[in-house]
């Protein structure tokens, strides 16, 4: 599988040990040396990794600075080695070691696969097989003394290619291959500037901030501390072709096999003021005695806050209810209402009881159906007033509302019914927050409401012609678009070919239509994260109905084998990849049968701790913009000890290489079973595997079956995987 053009950089120092103990390797660049990779954590750590990149109309320039220090008693010397990806174009490379400049030579794919090759062989070490196919650059690197730092410099540039409407950027920071160790800092900021305006900034990889700069710039920013990066750092960000952009991803596992896809739609950057929707904020305040004292000023202050930033053409009222309710108005206001409805918000008190279907009925009975409507309902409790049953609240408020309203929920504290809350938020198309203690409750209203505050297209609809794309998350109907948001949305699809998507909506009572020129591949490859990034979210979507309409074993099923063929590790799911047989029937079954067991314990209760932490994470995952990671991040309070000796932090699976009970490569998860890494796609109930010793002439014949082998072969000594129906098992020799 080809991989995307960008900046690539994994690190391999060659090292002269004094106990020349190992057998020497013939250095290529000067013949009969004695080399040998070092494996960090045997001595050099990685203090700092910090990587700065502009991007000037596609012309990436990439400057790195890494400090390494050597733990060891012994000099370190050697030589580096920087693997490329497959078709970048590195020019007007540059690097310093201590700030003096030193020569690197770039290497073609055939050269730089001769090194990978012997050095495999020599450190019976598969790390460097990632990277068959690919070119590298080689440089000479001066001693490393005991006890001392060696600060690396590197700047290079190249061009990035446009696919789909989508410039790709990546750079290697994974260091898992060579380390057990955390890289204590890291950062990466990258400054994109465009003749053309920019749209859609998406990082599947990694949780970036975003500053966009106008419509032709941003900076996009990532740091993280005592982390082993598990991933490459991956952006996209897009060209604007249309007021809205719409941009296709997809990955393919063979041409035999349904494909995955997915879809950004990215409003402008910048609306226009008339291209904003008007709408109607409603704010739903629980006055409740429970909320008294700190909840409650941070409550006010939120709702003061919306109505600071309410848009021109929108109205608004507050109910504050608890034994009954109160309005600030008979009907909805005019933002010239603002300062006088603040100053009646500050004058009210938090007493009562919870008289939850009072209020929204009041507000669904206020809602004007020719205009965008958003109530914001905030509780910190159980409904104990009035009508009290959960159901019966969502069958009123159901029976009453216009189709035009929007419902977001801040359940504040555990004491909270999450099946009433997450339910309103699936019936009125919004979203759910839980706010626990010792997080703002204002904090948390002003984030969501910033996101929310400039519709520009709702009740959408996209249409994908003769094209059969089916399981797409968010399910039918589609979330409204906000300016400043994006939509992501990932499906499977069958066929191929090129096709028009149509985006529709509403803009201010008028039906929009927008057509958008795409391409499903039928060939095998793409972007290796779709099809986990489409199962966290189905993952997401099935714990949410079992929560919420109770256990069926069908969803349980699923949930089982779309946890075990991605790696998707939940709360609930976790005991399957550390302690389960997952590779036969049987094993699966009882999978299913313990999976049950755990889940009745989660989702049956509505609230207390147990319920908002199952229903955050069941959230979190349906919502994932990213596929979620492997562990890899050092648990709080163990960054600085952490691995020190060799063993991994408290909550990593014991005997495992690098703690963790499973890895991922290319588009497959590999599960650490008795000394081995295995594929998940394997099956012990119908494949036989083929031995194959490692590093004997039959193991390098491997690569040769696809360039994604190398990756899966990069795991470890011994692996079990499957390739085209046959399994594989590679053996120490």
């Amino acid at each position: 599988m080809k991989k995307k053009p960008g900046i690539v950089l994994i690190i391999l120092i060659v090292v002269l040990l004094t106990t020349g103990a190992l057998p020497a390797l013939a250095h290529p660049g000067a013949p009969g040396d004695p080399v040998l990779p070092l494996l960090i954590d045997q001595g050099v750590i990685i203090r700092t990794h910090r990587v700065n990149v502009t991007i000037d109309n596609q012309v990436a320039t990439t400057r790195i600075e890494q400090v390494f220090y050597n733990e060891d008693n012994r000099p370190a010397e050697g030589t580096y080695i920087f693997p490329l990806p497959v078709g970048a174009a590195v020019s007007d490379l540059v690097m310093w070691v201590d700030g003096k400049p030193i020569e690197a030579k770039i290497l073609d794919a055939d050269e730089a696969r001769a090194i990978y090759d012997r050095i495999v062989r020599q450190m019976r070490d598969p790390a460097l097989l990632e990277y068959v196919g690919a070119g590298a650059i080689q440089a000479s690197v001066f001693p490393i003394q005991p006890f001392s730092e060696v600060k690396i410099e590197i700047e290079y540039g190249q061009l990035l290619e446009v696919e789909n409407g989508l410039v790709n950027y990546t750079y290697s920071l994974r260091t898992d291959q060579f380390t057990r160790r955390p890289v204590e800092r890291t950062s990466i900021s990258v400054s994109v500037e465009s003749n053309d305006e920019i749209g859609p900034i998406y990082s599947p990889t990694h949780r970036i901030g975003i500053s966009r700069e106008g419509k032709f710039a941003f900076r996009a920013g990532y740091e993280s501390s005592y982390e082993r990066a598990e991933s490459d750092f991956v952006l996209y960000y897009g060209l604007a072709r249309d007021e809205i952009n719409v941009n296709l991803l997809t990955y393919r596992e063979s041409a035999n096999e349904d494909g995955f896809f997915t879809l950004l739609i990215t409003p402008p950057v910048e609306a226009d003021a008339d291209r904003i929707i008007p709408k109607d904020v409603i704010f739903v305040l629980d006055q409740s005695g429970s909320m008294f004292g700190e909840k409650w000023d941070q409550a006010r202050d939120a709702a003061k806050f919306v109505l600071d930033n309410l848009n021109e053409r929108d109205r608004f009222n507050v109910i504050a209810f608890s034994t009954g309710y109160r309005l600030y108005a008979n009907g909805l206001q005019p933002v010239s209402e603002v300062r006088r409805a603040k100053d009646w918000i500050g004058g009210l008190e938090a007493l009562g009881g919870t008289d939850i279907d009072t209020a929204l009925q009041q507000a669904m009975g206020m809602v004007d159906r020719e205009r965008s409507t958003v109530i914001l309902f905030l509780t910190d409790g159980l409904p104990t007033e009035g009508e009290t049953d959960a159901a019966d609240i969502l069958d009123n408020a159901e029976t009453v509302a216009p189709p035009n309203v929007r419902m977001f929920t801040f359940g504040v504290g555990d004491d909270v019914d999450t099946f009433l809350l997450d339910q309103l938020v699936q019936s009125f198309r919004g979203a759910g927050t839980y706010v626990r203690t010792g997080e703002r409750i204002d904090e948390e209203v002003s984030s969501l409401y910033n996101k929310i505050s400039a519709p520009v297209l709702t009740d959408i609809e996209i249409d994908f012609g003769n094209m059969l794309v089916e399981e797409l998350y968010p399910a039918l109907p589609l979330p409204d678009l906000f300016a400043g948001t994006q939509l992501i949305v990932t499906g499977r699809y069958r066929d191929s070919g090129s096709l028009t998507i149509t985006l529709t909506g509403e803009l201010d009572g008028e039906r929009q239509v927008y057509r958008y020129e795409v391409d499903f591949p039928a060939n095998a490859g793409g972007e290796v994260f779709i099809p986990r990034l489409w199962a966290t979210r189905k993952i997401g979507a099935l714990l949410n109905a079992i929560r919420l309409h109770g256990e069926n074993p069908e969803l349980v099923d699923s949930i089982v084998r779309l946890s075990i063929r991605y790696g998707i590790i939940t709360p609930y799911t976790s005991f399957l990849i550390e302690e389960q047989d997952i590779f036969t029937q049987s094993g699966v079954e009882e999978a299913q049968t313990a999976f049950r067991d755990e889940a009745d314990q989660s989702f049956s209760a509505a609230s207390g701790a147990v319920a908002v932490d199952a229903a955050e994470s069941a959230a979190n995952l349906a919502g994932a913009e990213m596929p979620m990671p492997a562990m890899t991040r050092v648990p709080a309070g163990e960054s600085e000890k952490a691995w020190a000796d060799g063993s991994a932090p408290p909550g990593y699976a014991e005997g495992a290489p690098q703690g963790q009970p499973l890895r991922y490569a290319a588009d497959r998860t590999f599960v650490w079973r008795d000394g081995a890494w295995i594929d998940t796609l394997y099956n012990a109930d119908e494949m036989t595997p083929i031995t194959v010793t490692f590093l004997s002439d039959a193991y390098f014949d491997l690569l040769d079956l696809d360039p994604r082998v190398g990756e899966y072969l990069a795991v470890g000594d011994h692996v079990l995987f499957v390739w085209d129906g046959q399994a594989y098992e590679v053996v120490p020799d």
